[in-house]
């Protein structure tokens, strides 16, 4: 184990020292991909020391289940799903999740894409971590991992209709928020 970064050429020497309990091999795995599964955790939560809590988690399940995995898709992606998994788990511990009243889609105030589009990708994320956890957790899954509302449900433990419900409730406070910082920025740049 001469490399100190996983590579496409020495991820099998790397997943085979991991499945032996090589530290070297877990050291670089850890030293790889550690800030992005970080990110991953910060998406579930906006506390620091949870999403340290969340990343170690998930690192002790990649080690325990490094051997399960056989090759198919995308090993980054397959490390990914497991933080995603334990994020909420984590989620689900401590948190109770209430449905809200369903959001009729034509109430709710659209935003101009203009704004968006102006946004930095950090001021993005931090509206989206200032979402009460169900709310995020939702958004997370749905439009940033791709999930279904039924997928949503079964993952979380609630219904479909609930899923949607906090999906639109998170995008209506989203949209406030954005115009928000919009606003401020304007009033800010004097414009």
């Amino acid at each position: 184990m001469t490399h100190q970064k996983l590579t496409t050429e020495n991820e099998k020497d790397i997943i085979k020292g991991c499945c032996e309990g090589n530290i070297i091999a877990q050291k670089i795995l850890y030293k790889s991909l550690s800030s992005k599964m970080f990110g991953v955790c910060m998406r579930y939560t906006n506390d620091y020391h949870i999403a340290e809590d969340i990343l170690q988690d998930g690192f002790i399940k990649v080690f325990k289940n490094i051997s399960k995995y056989r090759g198919e898709g995308s090993f980054e992606g397959w490390i990914r799903r497991i933080f995603v998994n334990t994020a909420i788990e984590h989620y689900r511990k401590k948190v109770n999740m209430y449905p809200v009243t369903e959001i009729e889609s034509d109430h709710i105030k659209t935003y101009d894409g203009d704004i968006v589009d102006q946004l930095q990708a950090e001021d993005l994320l931090r509206l989206i971590g200032e979402l009460s956890p169900g709310y995020r957790t939702v958004f997370n899954r749905y439009v940033i991992e791709g999930y279904s509302h039924q997928e949503i449900g079964e993952m979380l433990g609630i219904s479909e209709g609930t899923s949607k419900s906090q999906l639109s409730r998170a995008r209506s406070l989203l949209q406030i928020k954005v115009n928000e910082l919009h606003t401020i920025t304007k009033t800010g740049t004097g414009a």
